[in-house]
């Protein structure tokens, strides 16, 4: 059992009436964001040292409970061993920490205590040195046995440093921050104003780590550029992805008036709306909106393909379109069936994808060609999605 350890006890150095762990970060507070990157590590209990108990940090705590998780409030480390299950392995962040998904997934694996560290010339404010020219950069493992031996000290300790020194002693096993993570926002923040600013960083990094071209080349540059305004903006994920239902309606529907290239784009730009709103429901942990705007994209691009091949085969007097439409939703819909998305290939195609596809043909004036194409792609893709599958252990 994997258990989570997160800390709400330092003030914001900006804001002295309220704690940095209840900072703003993208659309929700810093010890939520912090308890989904370790939902996503497969924690299934959750233990909050705290000072005191805020009004922001009781509503932060409630709605983590909402998501179906054992949070419990502690003051010392004795406290924290009577919450904790004998058997979990603790997985601690760092009291101000902002880091991503791939991170802690590094961490939470199999294995003794390890702690997440950084050169000491590289190391940012707030990283504790933890001897032989590192720094600890804000996520261990440890065994529940470090912080027995932490119950055992006198009361006037610091929970994390406390924790993290045991762990030194018991020789835990120093893993390296990558080098691109700084840059990603990676650090320990305790300023409203610079949060800001590795909220953006996180964002990018969200949308950029996407596996397909589409979403790396297409999606995330245009992410890159709107989330951040409309986290700050603090629009919901459900409107952003209302929109584009609106918007994929209206292109569905300006194809039945003949302008087929029009409705094209309008499917796309539906299709990335429904992403973008994916990402602002699930950063506010609202997870089954974002599954139903997930597949919202197949949806829209499937629904695209086939009224623009209908409309097509109607001036034309020819089923060939159709026909050919029909068998790429099928083909694409079996691809997604079959990939398993952290296996996913950058060259693999996607919805949105073989839509791109038959819109940059019909631009150029060859709108069979560009659905043969993209049921071509679509294809190559289902066999080496197959393929995968068929070589995994």
């Amino acid at each position: 059992m994997l258990a989570g350890l997160l800390f709400a006890i330092h003030d914001a150095d900006d804001r002295p009436d309220r704690l940095a762990a209840t900072l703003p970060f993208s659309g929700v507070t810093l010890i939520e964001y912090q308890a989904r990157l370790l939902i996503a590590a497969g924690v299934r209990q959750m233990i909050v040292v705290v000072a005191r108990l805020t009004p922001e940090l009781l509503g932060a705590i409630n709605r983590i409970n909402r998501r179906g998780i054992t949070v419990d409030t502690v003051r010392s480390a004795s406290e924290a061993m009577e919450k904790l299950h004998p058997l979990a392995r603790v997985l601690m962040l760092g009291d101000g920490l902002v880091t991503t998904e791939s991170i802690v997934a590094a961490i939470a694996n199999e294995g003794g205590d390890a702690l997440l560290v950084v050169p000491e010339d590289d190391a940012g404010p707030g990283f504790e040195r933890v001897g032989g020219q590192m720094a600890w950069a804000g996520v261990a493992r440890l065994d529940p046995a470090r912080i027995a031996e932490v119950a055992g000290l006198p009361q006037d300790y610091d929970l994390q440093s406390t924790l993290l020194r045991m762990a030194v002693q018991a020789r835990a096993v120093q893993i390296l921050l990558p080098t691109d993570a700084i840059r990603s926002g990676h650090g320990i923040e305790r300023e409203a104003r610079t949060l800001e600013e590795r909220g953006r960083a996180v964002l990018a990094t969200i949308v950029s780590g996407r596996s397909g071209w589409f979403d790396r080349y297409v999606l995330a540059p245009i992410a890159r550029l709107a989330l951040p305004m409309l986290v700050d903006r603090n629009v919901a994920g459900t409107a952003v992805g209302g929109g584009a239902v609106g918007v994929a309606l209206v292109g569905l529907v300006a194809m039945g008036f003949g302008w087929l290239t029009t409705g094209l784009v309008l499917a796309s730009v539906a299709g990335i709306g429904l992403a973008m709103g994916a990402v602002l429901s699930g950063l506010r942990d609202d997870e089954a909106v974002a599954v139903v705007q997930t597949r919202g994209i197949g949806i829209v691009c499937a629904l695209a393909v086939l009224v623009f091949a209908y409309f097509t085969t109607g001036y034309s007097g020819d089923n060939t379109m159709l026909a050919v439409a029909t068998a790429l939703v099928a083909i694409a819909a079996l691809g997604e069936r079959a990939i398993v998305e952290r296996e996913r290939r950058l060259w693999w195609g996607s919805a949105p994808a073989y839509l791109l596809v038959v819109t940059l043909f019909e631009l150029i004036g060859f709108p069979l060609a560009g659905l043969v194409a993209a049921a071509a792609y679509a294809t190559v893709t289902l066999a080496a999605a197959i393929e995968r599958l068929r070589l995994q252990p």
